[in-house]
């Protein structure tokens, strides 16, 4: 089963999904979704849209030096089919995949690194000047003070004496 690449977004295309456009000097060009589709044709750029792998690895948020990114490359060089071959190829895949899994999260911790503090420190800041907000006089009805602990020890008179009588 050959999975192919998304030529906007990088995605992975399964066999019956996406469409294939062919232009008129024979270059092909495969899309995942519609959405992807629509952008091509608006002549949108990838490495500009916010949503593609092309953004994601230019700015920064996503891993793309990694050598194991070259496993992935599409071969078609046909081969022979031999089982051992076969069962050695998934178990690489396999050991391939908690090694990409591990370098992600290595990578996004890394950035993530320093985003706490500095979050930290602008919340602080924004508190600082809003602090009128914090500080805001409730406006509502006026209260007594005498009138609310009367109230408080009628309340607990009653309920201490489980009688339905309020003064």
């Amino acid at each position: 089963m050959r999975i192919e690449k998304c030529w906007f977004c990088s995605s992975n295309i399964y066999p019956g999904h996406g469409i294939c456009f062919v232009r008129n000097d024979s270059k092909l060009f495969r899309f995942c979704r519609s959405k992807c589709h629509k952008n091509f044709k608006m002549k949108r750029n990838p490495r500009k849209v916010k949503w593609t792998k092309a953004y994601r690895v230019i700015h920064g948020k996503d891993l793309s030096g990694d050598s194991s990114f070259n496993f992935e490359r599409r071969r078609n060089r046909p081969v022979k089919y031999d089982r051992e071959i076969t069962r050695a190829t998934l178990k690489a895949m396999q050991t391939l995949e908690a090694i990409r899994v591990r370098r992600e999260q290595r990578f996004y911790e890394n950035r993530m690194k320093g985003r706490s503090d500095e979050k930290r420190r602008a919340e602080k800041i924004e508190l600082q000047q809003q602090i009128h907000l914090v500080n805001a006089p409730i406006h509502g009805p006026k209260v007594e003070k005498s009138n609310t602990k009367l109230l408080m020890k009628t309340n607990v008179v009653s309920s201490s004496k489980e009688t339905n009588t309020y003064e």
